[in-house]
């Protein structure tokens, strides 16, 4: 067993291939990023998107988007809620 904060190897089953890799990320943490990217190409798969090299980089890119967009919204809540206060503190 390993000790907190140290790399393991770790082994992912993605796409019908056996990846192994090193993370001090929990095993099971990483195997359900794996099964999501997996969900997500199968999905694009069912739509009509042959190639798997193919599938997977557009799932890639899917999945970016999202997290962009995530940022994005997080930063703006955040402007929001500074200006929110400043009212608030100029109100006193």
């Amino acid at each position: 067993m390993s000790a907190a904060g140290e790399a393991r190897r770790i082994e992912l089953h993605l796409l019908g291939q056996t990846l192994t890799i090193r993370s001090e990320a929990p095993a099971d943490y990483l195997r359900s990023l794996a099964k999501y990217l997996e969900e997500r190409v199968t999905a694009l798969k069912r739509s009509g998107v042959k190639d798997p090299t193919t599938a997977l980089a557009l799932a890639a890119l899917d999945i970016t988007d999202e997290l962009f967009r995530a940022r994005e919204d997080k930063s703006r809540d955040q402007g929001d809620v500074g200006a929110r206060l400043g009212a608030l503190v100029a109100l006193l």
